[in-house]
């Protein structure tokens, strides 16, 4: 379900969307607005998870709310792709045509000991370049449910969904915790430059005219 009102205010379509995805692993249901303020509400059933989607949301200035229920009993990988798939849809469908953003985006964020690169172009054509997580990132588990691996994972699973080349790079870092959250910090970062709207562009940011 998508909600494209007009904001009697300023006769701006209204950048949202509400998307819900069930399959025999998961039900999830994702709410956006890419013009709001970084308010969230999030339950995946992964703690850690829900931290990143909240921290997503604050540092992107984009409204969040993500209830998603699976087997997370099985394991947390089930859960976290979907919700991953469901917000890349969500974030797809609420830029619309695009007409009027900036579309690039970069931000380099430091957490402690960790500093991390990302850039995004939200142009339609998804791709996705990971690089610079210590050996054996992948295989650490956080908050007895996330394993490192699926940082990764979400990036693609967004992405591909979300129709956005993104780019991340950890320069450096050593606690598991920092390195992925500094990730989706500096992923909030990129996006919240890439969506918003630039009063010096007119029509579609791009030469051939369409996005």
């Amino acid at each position: 379900m998508t909600d494209q009102a007009i904001d009697a205010r300023t006769t701006t379509p209204a950048r949202t969307a509400h998307i819900r995805r069930q399959t025999h692993e998961s039900t999830v249901e994702v709410e956006v607005n890419l013009d709001g303020t970084g308010e969230s509400q999030v339950s995946t059933g992964v703690r850690f998870y829900d931290h990143m989607l909240a921290s997503l949301a604050k540092h992107s200035l984009i409204d969040l709310r993500v209830q998603a229920t699976g087997d997370v009993d099985v394991d947390a990988h089930h859960t976290v792709e979907d919700v991953a798939i469901v917000l890349g849809e969500a974030l797809r469908e609420a830029l619309g045509d695009k007409r009027g953003i900036s579309r690039f985006g970069d931000a380099t964020v430091p957490l402690d000991e960790t500093l991390v690169q990302a850039v995004v172009d939200v142009a339609g054509r998804p791709y996705v370049v990971h690089t610079g997580e210590p050996e054996g990132q992948a295989y650490v588990l956080i908050g007895g449910s996330y394993v490192g691996a699926l940082t990764r994972h979400v990036f693609e699973s967004l992405a591909h969904h979300a129709g956005i080349a993104l780019h991340v790079r950890v320069l450096y870092g050593r606690d598991p915790h920092h390195l992925v959250e500094a990730q989706f910090k500096a992923v909030a970062r990129a996006l919240r430059a890439a969506v918003a709207r630039d009063p010096r562009v007119s029509g579609i940011p791009s030469a051939k005219g369409s996005l």
